[in-house]
Order: structure tokens, then C-alpha cells, then sequence
């Protein structure tokens, strides 16, 4: 064993000994490997290299001395930065394709738009590992505070200005629905946490201590991913078999975004939802049940209230105890015009609406534009389409089907956010994504949006109803499981029934507080231990 580890420290000290420009590249591909843990690709064991590899690149850089407090502050925040801009850059580099659909007017931002989100979001990366070198040490806590900080990190990315919690390090295992499943006690911040202790630690065989200690680390590793599998097969396998009362029916008719907006196109891009709405019913549906009808986000190219005769036409083709539940742009008159509202709305068999949503969280740069008389000036506007500019609804709620099932409806990228499938008020049967990912055609953003809906379910036990205008359209259980699928660019329907909730979970009562405290506590001991180290040395 002493021999193979003493071979194997070749590629440690690759990294330890790394210097300069090499330190800063190793850590650049570090963060750019990490990304394929992510879906699509679902290459999680890719961590188990990755991880180790940044704590090398650390160890090697970090100064421990009493008096480089400021210079293990500065290099932690260097490499914690670099490591995050080759992660948020691979994983992310798909936005730039937004920009390619109105190739004439964006095309000139696609560079700096599918640059600059990286350097941003590398700034959450870079300040969670300059807080843990701060208080680095060469034993095996720091494999602790590492997960801590970057698991604080990532929280604070996901509040800080309109916040953005997309591919947090929890993702990485996202793919893997049984290890998964630990995001019903803890929610994707505990996941990124965990995921970062057990992926991190085999880099303590690289370090100076007694092999039994070394061996002893990575072997509780290996004992809490077990746990994991084993939480999750026991939910997967002991999940509810039995379907609720609702039928469902989910419109996916995959309209190019360069199509949606063009006028010649608005009856054409209308009649293919009504006709897709009356095709014949599929699967265990049954004539006479009460179903909901569910289109995407921004479904058809209109004001869907404003438009002569389109509510009469709605009606025409819901059957008997049949309701549309439809992502539709709204206007309100204000005083200097219009307003308008990226919304949901619930119509009825007879084209009666019975109730609306207005989306909470806007998307920056694609719904509103930020400081917008400054920027509108360099020729930066909303990509939103010719409703540009919207307003942001007043709170995220509740609505309810005629049959009685309360739903929630999460528009867009809504469903990133952990606490927006949490409701202040009422117990939701399912949660409702409408979403247009067209904009980013057949690249990661999509399966990667999907994926992180998909841990919204897992989260609060809570079935998911999602319907993509290209894809991916789906039926979720509460485990995360998937009961009926459409991929990209897969014109169809999908006829099923809503799966009845899972026993309400951990995360679902507590939050993201426990694991918030207990990172804290982590990064509170190491500052405590530095302190008392410092005064023995002084």
C-alpha cells in the first residue's frame, strides 16, 4: 500500500508544485473539467479528481505562517476565482446562443455576455475559497471548510442582487437520482456541501499524517456517499404508487424562436396549440376526467385577453371539466402606458379566466435591463420580444383548479431558486414550470434548467408539471423520478396523470437554516483554531 501511495504522488505534486502562470491554468481546467459533472453529461466521478486537485493547487500556494494572513487571503481569492471562472465558463457557455436569434442586433454582445457571467459569478467562488484560505492549515479540516465556505458561497450567489444559484457544485450529482434523493433532508446547498466533502477528500493522501489516519478519512467518505445511496434507494423504492384524480395533458409544439414573434406567423403558431389541445387523448386518459390542458411559458405570440375571439376559440376545444393552464404575456394601463406581466393563466371550459400569476423573479437582460436608460444608450435592450420590459408580480402563490388542485406555478427560471417551490401560504398538489428554452437551442442549458426543476420536486416531495416549448416537457413525482418525458425539439404531447405527493420532507420544513448554521459553525472553528495557533507561535 506504502508503495502504490508513493507512486501515486506523482500527480499530487504536479499540483503542489505547480507555479505561476501553470497554478493559475491547472486551476482554470480545474473548475472547466468540474462543469461535465453537470448535466448533460452526468459525469460525476469526474469530482473525485477535481476537487482533489484544487485542494493540491491550494495546499501548494497557501502560506500558513502567523503573519500571511493578507497573502493567503489574496492567493485564496485568486485561485478560488479561477477555479469558478473555468467552471461557470464551461457550464455556462451555452447562453451566448440567445444572442444568435436576433443575430443583427445581439450577435456583437455574444463575446462578452458568455465572458463576462463567468468572471461575475467566479467572484461567489473566488471570496468562499479566500475566506478557507484564510484560515487553511494542513490537516484534515480544511477538506471541511473548503465545503463549508463554498457551500456558503453558493448560498449568497444565490440571494445577493436578483440572485442566480444555477449549477451549484450539488448539481453535480443531479444525474444520480438515488444520491440525489439526501436533497429531501437538505436541500441543493446541503448537496453542494456534501458533494465537496466526499469528492475533496481523497486528497488527504497526499498529505504528511499516518496512513491509518489518511486511509480513515477518505473511508468516513466513502461511509457517508453510502448513506446517501442507501437514503435514496430506500425513498425511491418506498415512494407513493398512486396517481391523484387529474388528468393531465402537456402541449410541447417546439416553435423556433426565430418563428415566435413573426406576424405572418400568430394564427399559424395559435391553431397548432388548439389543435394539438383536441388531438385525441392518449395513455390512461379518460373522457369526462378533470384535466388541465398545460401550454408553455409565453405560449401564444399575443396579449391572449386583448386578442379578438382567441378565448372563444379556447373554449371551443376543451372538452367536458377540462381547464388550459397557459404561460401568457399580460398588459395592465398604467400611467405611462402599458404594463406588462409575464404571466400564468387558468381558463376555464367555457374561456372564462379563473385566475392569474404574474412571474416574481424577471430574468436581467431578458425580461427587464438594469440601470436601462444607461444601458439602452450602448445599444443593450430586453431580448424578451416586442413585450419588452416587464413588470415583476406582487407574490408568489398558489392558484387552484377548478377540480380543487392548488398548484403552484414556477415560470422560467423560477424554478432555480430553492425557497421559490416553498409557498408562504397554502399546500400546492404539484408544481407548475412553464418555460421557453428555445433561446439556447440544442445545447446543456436546457437539460440543465430541467435537471435543476427536477431537485425542486426532490426537495419538497412535491410532484412537477413542466411544459417546454422545445423541450424538455415532463412528468415528475415528488422523488424526481420521471413518469413521461418529451426531449428537445420533440413536437408532441404528453397525456398522463398527476402523482399523488410524497410525505412532506426535512428541507421542505426547515430550510437551508441547518446547513447555513452548521457551515457557519465549521468556518467559526477553523477561525478559532487559526486564533489559538497564532498566539502559542506568539
Amino acid at each position: 500500500m506504502q508503495l502504490l501511495l508513493q507512486r501515486l504522488s506523482v500527480l499530487p505534486n504536479t499540483f503542489l508544485l505547480a507555479w505561476g502562470w501553470q497554478r493559475r491554468l491547472l486551476c482554470v481546467l480545474c473548475g472547466a473539467v468540474t462543469a461535465f459533472a453537470l448535466p448533460p453529461y452526468g459525469l460525476a466521478p469526474l469530482l473525485l479528481l477535481t476537487f482533489p486537485c484544487f485542494v493540491w493547487l491550494l495546499d501548494g500556494a497557501l502560506e500558513t505562517g502567523s503573519g500571511q494572513k493578507l497573502k493567503r487571503l489574496r492567493t485564496g481569492f485568486a485561485l478560488g476565482w479561477l477555479f469558478g471562472f473555468g467552471y461557470f465558463l464551461s457550464g455556462l457557455w451555452w447562453i451566448g446562443s440567445a444572442f444568435l436569434v436576433e443575430a443583427d442586433r445581439y450577435a456583437w454582445i455574444m463575446p462578452f455576455a458568455v465572458l463576462a457571467m463567468p468572471m461575475g459569478l467566479a467572484l461567489f467562488t473566488g471570496l468562499g475559497t479566500a475566506i478557507a484560505g484564510l484560515f487553511w492549515s494542513d490537516r484534515f479540516r480544511r477538506i471541511l471548510l473548503l465545503a463549508a465556505c463554498l457551500t456558503l458561497a453558493d448560498w449568497v450567489r444565490g440571494h445577493v442582487l436578483t440572485g442566480f444559484p444555477w449549477n451549484a457544485f450539488g448539481y453535480g450529482v443531479a444525474d444520480y437520482l438515488s444520491l440525489a434523493q439526501t436533497a429531501s433532508l437538505v436541500g441543493i446547498y446541503g448537496l453542494t456541501f456534501l458533494v465537496v466533502v466526499i469528492s475533496a477528500a481523497p486528497s488527504v493522501l497526499a498529505d504528511s499524517k499516518p496512513l491509518g489516519q489518511r486511509l480513515g478519512v477518505v473511508g468516513l467518505a466513502v461511509v457517508i456517499l453510502l448513506l446517501m445511496a442507501a437514503f435514496g434507494s430506500f425513498r425511491l423504492w418506498n415512494k407513493p404508487a398512486l396517481f391523484a384524480d387529474l388528468d393531465i395533458r402537456i402541449v410541447q409544439p417546439s416553435i423556433d424562436q426565430k418563428d415566435k414573434w413573426r406576424p405572418e406567423l400568430r394564427d399559424e403558431i395559435f391553431q397548432t396549440y388548439l389543435d394539438m389541445t383536441e388531438a385525441p387523448l392518449g395513455g390512461d386518459a379518460r373522457v369526462g376526467q378533470p384535466r388541465i390542458v398545460v401550454w408553455p411559458e409565453s405560449a401564444v405570440p399575443f396579449l391572449l385577453t386583448q386578442e379578438p375571439g382567441a378565448l372563444f376559440r379556447i373554449a371551443r376545444v376543451l372538452g367536458e371539466n377540462t381547464e388550459l393552464v397557459t404561460g401568457a404575456n399580460r398588459a395592465e394601463v398604467s400611467a405611462d402606458g402599458y404594463d406588462y406581466f409575464n404571466s400564468v393563466y387558468v381558463i376555464d371550459n367555457d374561456g372564462a379566466v379563473q385566475g392569474i400569476y404574474d412571474k416574481v423573479r424577471l430574468v436581467p437582460f431578458g425580461e427587464y435591463v438594469p440601470l436601462q436608460e444607461l444601458l439602452e444608450k450602448t445599444g443593450i435592450s430586453s431580448l424578451a420580444g416586442p413585450f419588452a420590459g416587464f413588470e415583476a408580480g406582487y407574490q408568489r402563490r398558489v392558484l387552484e383548479t377548478s377540480s380543487g388542485f392548488g398548484f403552484l406555478p414556477l415560470i422560467c427560471y423560477e424554478a432555480i431558486f430553492p425557497g421559490a417551490a416553498s409557498p408562504k401560504s397554502g399546500e400546492p398538489a404539484f408544481l407548475l414550470n412553464v418555460t421557453n428554452d428555445a433561446w439556447f437551442g440544442r445545447t446543456p442549458g436546457p437539460h440543465q434548467h430541467f435537471a435543476q426543476a427536477r431537485i425542486r420536486s426532490i426537495e419538497t416531495g412535491i410532484p412537477l408539471i413542466r411544459a417546454a416549448n422545445t423541450g424538455i416537457s415532463a412528468i415528475v413525482d415528488g422523488t424526481g423520478s420521471v413518469v413521461a418525458k418529451l426531449d428537445i425539439f420533440e413536437k408532441g404531447i404528453i397525456d398522463g396523470k398527476l402523482p399523488q405527493r410524497s410525505a412532506k420532507t426535512l428541507y421542505g420544513t426547515t430550510g437551508d437554516l441547518p446547513v447555513l448554521v452548521i457551515s457557519i459553525f465549521l468556518l467559526a472553528f477553523a477561525a478559532a483554531s487559526q486564533y489559538n495557533r497564532d498566539s502559542r507561535i506568539n
